[in-house]
């Protein structure tokens, strides 16, 4: 009795170092994830730029690296020509920090058939995001894309000025990750069109409608 109690109390550290060594293999292997914190300013990411450093930086961190990763935004065209939030993520296929894919390329994810659900739609450390029933709600993530992942027109504002704004002023579209809303509607079920923000740009704007100013990294390589 003994001694298999020994032998249990000495194999439980292999088993522990096992599974830790499993979950950073998964991660490594990961290629898409929501992130787990935003900005701290709202929808302002510092353009594209900052929302893709915010990416990297989460990604590097979770033990993923050697890959580019890219924030799925459009903008709009101020100043200079738009950009499709699908032109700039890959060809995928992209699969989660536990190995589910999510979609197998750029016409799957925009596709009725792709696996992005609460379930799926992890953070970078594996964790799920918080959705709709859930206190708080953060499920509106940060898209500003029409639903097969182009950007708007110019003219009236869907991307907090192409994600510079953090105050009263601007809106940005959102998507749902748990694919829920008010409504059966197909919008309220779209990952990443579901909704402008109300009442500007900023941390409380987009944390009234259930967002934390999160966002969809996926690698581009």
């Amino acid at each position: 009795m003994i001694i298999a109690r020994s032998l249990l109390i000495g194999l439980a550290p292999l088993a522990l170092c096992s599974a830790i060594g499993s979950a950073q293999a998964q991660q490594a292997d990961m290629t898409f994830f929501v992130s787990s914190v935003g900005s701290g300013k709202g929808a302002d990411l510092g353009g594209l730029d900052g929302a893709d450093a915010l990416c990297a930086r989460l990604a590097q961190a979770a033990g993923s690296s050697g890959k580019t990763w890219r924030a799925y935004l459009s903008t709009q065209a101020v100043g200079g020509a738009a950009v499709n939030a699908r032109d700039r993520i890959g060809r995928g296929p992209w699969q989660n920090a536990k190995g589910a894919v999510i979609a197998k390329d750029v016409a799957d994810l925009h596709g009725p058939s792709n696996n992005l659900t609460k379930q799926t739609a992890l953070t970078e450390k594996g964790d799920p995001v918080n959705g709709r029933g859930d206190n708080p709600n953060m499920h509106d993530i940060l898209t500003g894309s029409q639903p097969d992942g182009t950007a708007f027109a110019g003219g009236e504002d869907r991307t907090c000025g192409n994600y510079t704004k953090s105050g009263s002023e601007g809106a940005v579209m959102v998507g749902h990750h748990d694919r829920m809303g008010l409504s059966e509607d197909p919008p309220a079920k779209s990952w990443n069109a579901s909704h402008l923000s109300r009442g500007g740009c900023s941390p409380d704007a987009l944390k009234s409608t259930g967002g934390a100013g999160l966002l969809y990294c996926f690698a581009a390589n």
